[in-house]
Order: C-alpha cells, then structure tokens, then sequence
C-alpha cells in the first residue's frame, strides 16, 4: 500500500486526486497530515516545540505500525512529497520497520548550494531569516505570510539548518541521520516534475547523494505526459494520472503490489 506523506504546510486531503490515481491502479492508498498541519494535533502555535525528530522517529513509525494492522498482508510505502519525501527517508533509514521502498515525488535537498549562486543565495538568507523570525515570534505564521504554512519554530529551525549544512541534524536527537541514509539499501524511486523552482533536480541530486547504498531509479514527470496540463512543485497533484500509474507500476515491479484492479497489465 501507499502512505502519502505531505509536503510542509499541505493538507492532507489536498493530495485526493493522486490518492485516487493510486487506488486506482490496485493499491490500499492512505495519507497522513504531518504533526500541527489539517487535522493533527498539537496545532502549531507559540509553546508548541515538535520539529523534524518528532515527525521522524515517532509520527511516521506510528503510521506505518498501525497501518499494518489494518493491512496485515499489505506491506507499506511512503510516498513523500517535498518534505514529506525528506522525512520518509530519514524514518525509512532509521525506523520503519517492514517497509520495502521509498518514493519521492518532487523531493530534494534544501541545501543552498543545490540551487545556484542566485536562487541558492536567496534561499540561504531566507531561510535564515524565517527561522530567526519564527524564533522571535514563538512559532512561523506562515499561512499569513505565504511560506509554509504555520509551523513550530523547531521546524523552521530544523529546515533553517539543513539549507545552511546541507545535513540533517535534528534537534533533540543523537542519532547521525546522515550515516543511516548512507546505510539505506531500500530501493528508492525518486520522480521530478516539470518547472519545480522548489526542488530542481540538482537539489534532488544532492538529497539522493546521501542514500549512496540504495538501488535509486529516476523518473521526470513531463507537461506532455500530464496531457499538456501546467505543472510546477504543487500543481502536478491536481494533473497526477500519469504519475500515479508510474508509481504503482514501479510499486508493482518492485515490492508486488498494485496491478491487479488495473487489468492484470
């Protein structure tokens, strides 16, 4: 089954249409907010102090352990989007026992230097300079202020750090994350989309260099290929068909599962 996990500040009932394109193709589809986003709890506010370490090593596990309960036979997959692709690897390196495989859709590294000299210049000071507000202010008030959605200072902080590093090094754990992605042997599909400013793929280049053990395939998600629709970092949600039948083909090829209901292909 397929257990999509959002990007920073999404909802996670925006992703239906790629939910549905994956159920579509015979997979058990399931998606999760990230802790503080839609409908989970603690709201991300002034006081409330969860960061990557959280979502990682206790969030995501939660989801895959009770989602093999429901599914006993059907193993899980993340499925991440942006940060929700960052946070399935580290949690697949770290913790999630029984998962098989890893997809990333529209996913890279934030790291600065993944960008170029201008954009990546840019990144790097805007980063900063919303981590150190959100430290002023107690939390990120990113739905007003068009950026991210609201988060916890610990994530923007969290964020902050890994756009300046280029590492992850996540606040209040002593778990070397880099060392576990290099340790990862999952197969990883890792699919970019047309005019992604968020994560072009030297960015993706760089997150996929840290997984130097996995077996990586890549795929590149085309305007043409969506039917001539607009794409971007977001938009192809709204466009996922093609994607979605990608995915559940390489799911299928790769871990046994998702082709039946589409016809025995």
């Amino acid at each position: 089954m397929a257990l999509v996990v959002p990007a920073m500040g999404v909802r996670a009932r925006f992703y239906a249409p790629f939910a549905r394109g994956l159920h579509r193709g015979g997979l058990n589809v399931a998606i999760t907010d990230l802790r503080g986003q839609g409908e989970s709890i603690p709201v991300a506010r002034r006081g409330v102090a969860h960061g990557y370490r959280e979502m990682v090593d206790d969030d995501l596990p939660a989801v895959v352990r009770a989602l093999s309960a429901v599914f006993p036979g059907s193993p899980v997959v993340p499925v991440g989007h942006s940060l929700g692709g960052q946070l399935a690897l580290l949690s697949s390196a770290t913790g999630l026992p029984g998962v098989p495989a890893v997809v990333l859709t529209a996913a890279g590294s934030v790291w600065w230097r993944g960008f170029g000299s201008v954009y990546g210049l840019r990144n790097l000071v805007g980063s900063q300079l919303f981590a150190a507000l959100a430290t002023v202010i107690g939390y990120w008030p990113g739905e007003r202020l068009g950026f991210g959605g609201t988060q916890t200072t610990a994530v923007m902080r969290d964020w902050a750090r890994q756009g300046r590093t280029g590492r992850y090094t996540l606040r209040g754990s002593d778990t070397d994350y880099e060392a576990a992605l290099a340790r990862l042997k999952l197969p990883v599909l890792a699919v970019g989309v047309d005019n992604d400013t968020l994560a072009p793929p030297s960015a993706t280049d760089h997150l996929l260099r840290k997984i130097t053990s996995a077996p990586v395939s890549r795929w590149h998600y085309t305007e043409a290929l969506a039917g001539g629709r607009r794409l971007d970092h977001f938009r192809w949600v709204r466009h996922s068909d093609g994607m979605s039948a990608y995915i559940t083909d390489w799911i299928s090829d790769t871990v046994g599962e998702g082709r039946p209901a589409r016809g025995g292909d």
